[in-house]
């Protein structure tokens, strides 16, 4: 065709690209980059491409891992997965990490007890799982990252903040209690074995059951492990706290 009439109608394609009135095929928007006319997609993608951000890059990878190993190892997620015979197992490992059990056992352990330093720790015990909840409860509001999606919305009491999934409050309060019951308990070497490995189990439940992410349940851990360190500097003693110990002491 002659120069003047194939101008003009490349101009006119590049126009109509360019304003979205029209949207070619690939191939289509490949040929116009050729002939000099890019489209604003690729242009935009070849922007990100020059200049791409370091960490969003590093995130995504990230995220991107996380969904597929959480994928992958959430084999009891139901009962046509690969280990979904095991179903029933991770829940009793469940309701074990629960945060009601712990609240209630505990409040309990509070009303029965007779002794002074028993109640103390108790107390203290008390303290730590209702500042967990609170925490976790504020994160989870604040990031709002969905559960996975292979997960099975059968969990054990749940309220309305239970459908995010950032962080694990299982891990969070395995790591928790873990960490309170090593240092205020005096146990045998095999029963302090047992406690780090409920802990541990706890958390790989969560990925199993197809309930959390990996990185829920790392941070969780981490979380529930710093939280312990916070528990201890705030210690409620009869000399910090006289009017609640007075209050369980009547």
């Amino acid at each position: 065709a002659p120069e003047g009439d194939r101008g003009p109608r490349h101009s006119q394609k590049c126009l109509q690209d360019s304003s979205g009135s029209m949207q070619a095929p690939a191939a289509g928007a490949m040929s116009h980059e050729r002939a000099g006319c890019p489209s604003l997609r690729s242009l935009t993608e070849d922007c990100m491409r020059l200049n791409p951000s370091f960490a969003g890059i590093a995130l995504r990878s990230l995220l991107a891992v996380d969904l597929w190993a959480s994928k992958r190892l959430g084999v009891c997620a139901a009962e046509g997965s690969a280990w979904g015979g095991a179903r029933p197992l991770m829940k009793v490992v469940e309701v074990s990490g629960h945060g009601l059990p712990w609240l209630l056992g505990t409040a309990y352990g509070l009303c029965q007890s007779d002794s002074a330093a028993t109640r103390e720790v108790l107390l203290n015990l008390l303290f730590a799982l209702l500042l967990d909840l609170v925490l976790v409860a504020v994160v989870k509001g604040l990031v709002k990252r969905r559960r996975p999606t292979h997960n099975k919305m059968d969990m054990f009491v749940t309220i309305s903040v239970d459908k995010y999934s950032f962080p694990s409050g299982h891990a969070t309060r395995a790591a928790l209690v873990c960490r309170f019951v090593l240092h205020h308990l005096v146990l045998a070497v095999p029963l302090r074995v047992l406690v780090v490995l409920w802990a541990l189990i706890v958390g790989i439940s969560r990925v199993m059951l197809g309930r959390h992410n990996v990185t829920d349940v790392l941070f969780g851990l981490f979380l529930g492990y710093a939280l312990y360190s916070v528990v201890e500097y705030c210690w409620l003693s009869p000399l910090s706290a006289p009017a609640l110990f007075a209050l369980w002491s009547s």
